[in-house]
């Protein structure tokens, strides 16, 4: 061994070793020292060693890449990081801003059970349809739906007698409704918070605002809804009621 020390985290790495500690290969090793995500190693004459620190670094790169990150992305943090800034404080923002909103439970089945939910209305064209809107992702024989709640809110509007295709056609457009406004309210965030909040505090900023956020949405949809069945009430009652 190169060094024959007994804290691990004095060890060093020739560069194959390090692609065994790390498991990542050789080529990607050298491939993040080009891009300047790995710091260059220590040299002993025409050899490079690795520490722990490396280590630690590549745990990190792996872990940004799982949770979506582009290499360019991390290495703008790492960066950020090497200028001086808290990195807990940089990975608390990008925890803050990639933490799913949705709370949803997913449910998986098999196609023929989905389409027993809706007898003889889910065929190809309303399972292709779904998966478009990401409602369902579909593996072999498999379905996941994205949300219990969803789906079985689905199931009893169907079974109430509103065709599955027209809840479909309703569940686009909502979508893309709430595609809209969740535009504006992430307009909102980067207009007026971004850049004025210290970095260690934008996080727990944008977390105290998501209820909010997810309140007002629910309730502006529930007091839409009063007005329009009140509306629909009174069209009705009137047509009943037949000319003055």
């Amino acid at each position: 061994m190169l060094a024959a020390v007994s804290d691990e985290t004095d060890r060093e790495y020739r560069i194959g070793e390090l692609a065994e500690v790390s498991g990542v290969p050789v080529r990607t090793l050298r491939y993040y020292q080009e891009r300047r995500l790995l710091p260059p190693p220590r040299r002993v004459g025409r050899i490079g060693l690795y520490s722990a620190e490396h280590v630690a670094r590549l745990r990190m790169i792996g872990s940004l890449l799982e949770r979506g990150h582009t290499l360019e992305g991390i290495r703008e943090l790492l960066s950020a990081w090497e200028q001086g800034r808290d990195i807990d404080a940089v990975l608390g923002v990008e925890r803050a801003v990639t933490t799913p909103w949705s709370t949803e439970t997913p449910v998986t089945m098999t196609l023929a059970e989905l389409t027993a939910l809706f007898p003889g209305q889910a065929g190809p064209a309303e399972v292709e349809q779904a998966v478009a809107l990401g409602h369902l992702e579909v593996n072999g024989d498999l379905v996941t739906h994205w949300s219990r709640r969803q789906l079985d809110a689905t199931v009893a509007i169907v079974r109430a007698g509103v065709p599955l295709a027209e809840v479909l056609a309703v569940s686009r457009d909502l979508q893309a409704g709430m595609d809209e406004l969740a535009a504006r309210f992430v307009r909102v965030i980067t207009d007026h918070l971004v850049g004025r909040i210290a970095d260690r505090d934008f996080g727990e900023t944008l977390d105290r605002l998501r209820p909010g956020a997810q309140v007002s949405v629910e309730a502006g949809f529930a007091r839409a809804m009063d007005r329009q069945v009140k509306a629909a009430v009174d069209a009705v009652l009137g047509d009943l009621a037949g000319p003055a």
